[in-house]
């Protein structure tokens, strides 16, 4: 299987991506209690570790555009590499949540 590649995106361009477009996930790669938290509007929650086991069921659409973030965007890039490698194709990782200068939910 070929080695798929994701987008590094600002996290300027994700935000702009979630006030304009529609039909993304947010997929916030950190564990459950940090998602608990605080996390990024509409995220969904799929730690790094489990993508690979639940992204075809929590993903099922492989060419829908996916954002990736987590705490620093150490653990975005490795979910994101892992989603590209399954085979999805619109995957943009923008990376922690500690630079993110917008509003969160908590």
């Amino acid at each position: 299987m070929n080695s798929g590649t994701y987008q590094q995106i600002s996290q300027d361009e994700a935000k702009s991506i979630m006030d304009s477009q529609s039909g993304y996930i947010i997929v916030d790669a950190r564990e459950q209690y940090e998602y608990d938290e605080g996390h990024i509007k509409d995220a969904i929650v799929i730690p790094y570790t489990e993508i690979e086991a639940k992204a075809e069921k929590m993903l099922p659409d492989k060419e829908q555009l996916i954002l990736v973030y987590c705490r620093s965007g150490r653990r975005s890039k490795i979910a994101a590499q892992s989603l590209a490698d399954m085979g999805y194709t619109n995957v943009k990782e923008f990376g922690g949540i500690i630079d993110w200068q917008y509003d969160i939910v908590k």
